[in-house]
């Protein structure tokens, strides 16, 4: 942000957090698709069975579990290249 001017930073700023709720909601909506769809099956009833209920908590837990390691091993891949000078741009 160096070399913008302050409305520039905050509209910079703004942009940015807006293209990362975006991100967050679409990734959000994803995860409620995928285990809706792998784990709700009988539309008999308007609450969850106790089996789908307890799929989707698997569901949920296994994704975001998934999803903290990767953004672990991209720190750790992040972190080893500026160590090494590998980084783009430098």
């Amino acid at each position: 942000m160096d070399g913008l001017n302050a409305s520039e930073q905050r509209e910079l700023a703004g942009r940015m957090e807006k293209k990362q709720m975006k991100e967050f909601m679409t990734m959000y909506s994803n995860l409620v698709q995928r285990c809706f769809d792998d784990c709700v099956t009988d539309f008999s009833s308007k609450s969850l069975l106790s089996r789908e209920e307890g799929c989707v908590m698997r569901c949920v837990d296994k994704f975001l579990k998934g999803s903290e390691r990767l953004g672990q091993r991209f720190q750790e891949q992040n972190a080893a290249m500026a160590q090494s000078g590998q980084l783009p741009g430098r």
